[in-house]
């Protein structure tokens, strides 16, 4: 994996800064969403190793499936990737055109699962409780999964907060095996 991160970073890194200095990061990084989300599809993957095709005819494909979603920059953007054999780095380019637009934006995004539907009071609560914690601003995404019997989970980038019952069970397992 640090390999794909190592080869996908210069084209992140290039499609952000172009992308900043157009004004235009949100623009890119939906183009980049929909490029990584066609490119995972079992078939258009199959396509794009396919070494009967060249180059050229990958990022064609891609860019048609694409339709008019995306601009002539991205449409040169995807040609380059292919030129150098890197469409399959879609999905890490842009996991880290992502990373480096959240952190422009000192923004984060942070999923929460809990054991039960929360109220929207909690919801803002907690988004804004994460906000002074993160010193940013929180995208919250929640969802709800009975298996954690109560409490919650919370986790934005490195950071993880086991809250969940049965996280603290699992710790005290832990424990009293140790």
């Amino acid at each position: 994996m640090a390999e794909l991160n190592t080869l996908a970073r210069p084209y992140a890194r290039a499609a952000f800064e172009f992308a900043d200095q157009a004004g235009q990061l949100t623009g890119w990084s939906a183009a980049l969403g929909l490029a990584a989300a066609l490119a995972a599809q079992e078939r258009v993957a199959a396509a794009l190793t396919n070494p009967a095709l060249t180059a050229e005819a990958k990022a064609e494909k891609l860019i048609g499936l694409a339709g008019d979603a995306l601009e002539p920059l991205q449409q040169n953007f995807i040609r380059v990737l292919a030129e150098n054999k890197r469409l399959g780095l879609l999905a890490v380019i842009r996991e880290q055109f992502e990373a480096l637009k959240a952190e422009r934006e000192k923004s984060v995004e942070v999923h929460l699962t809990s054991a039960y539907d929360l109220s929207k009071e909690q919801i803002e609560s907690l988004s804004k409780a994460l906000t002074e914690r993160l010193k940013r601003e929180v995208i919250l995404h929640t969802e709800t999964d009975n298996t954690l019997l109560g409490g919650a989970y919370i986790r934005a980038n490195d950071t993880v907060i086991d809250a969940s019952l049965r996280g603290r069970l699992a710790k005290l397992a832990d424990a009293m095996n140790s």
